[in-house]
C-alpha cells in the first residue's frame, strides 16, 4: 500500500491566533493513519500567516478529505485547502 503526502494551506481566523498552539490542536485533531512530516509559515497579508503543514495518509485512506474535515473543525481555523499532492 502506497502512501500520499499533501501539503495543505491553513488559514487562521485572525492575526491574533497563536500559531503554535493551533499547530498543536491541529496535530491533536488528525485522523487514524494521518501524521504531520512538517509545518511551514506563509505570511498573506496584513500580519496574516496561515500554516501549510505536510500531511501523509494511506493511500486507501481516501485522499485528504478526512484530514480537511478534521482541521476544518479545529477552533479558530477559518479555511483549509489543498495546495500540492503527491504519492511517496
Amino acid at each position: 500500500m502506497g502512501k500520499v503526502a499533501a501539503k495543505l494551506k491553513v488559514m487562521p481566523r485572525s492575526p491574533d491566533v497563536d500559531l503554535d498552539a493551533l499547530q498543536d490542536r491541529l496535530e491533536a485533531s488528525l485522523p487514524e493513519g494521518a501524521r504531520i512530516r512538517g509545518f511551514e509559515r506563509d505570511e498573506v497579508a496584513f500580519g496574516l500567516v496561515a500554516l501549510l503543514p505536510t500531511v501523509v495518509v494511506p493511500d486507501d485512506a481516501g485522499g485528504t478529505e478526512a484530514v480537511e474535515e478534521a482541521f476544518s473543525g479545529v477552533e479558530d481555523v477559518e479555511s483549509v485547502s489543498v495546495e500540492n499532492v503527491g504519492r511517496i
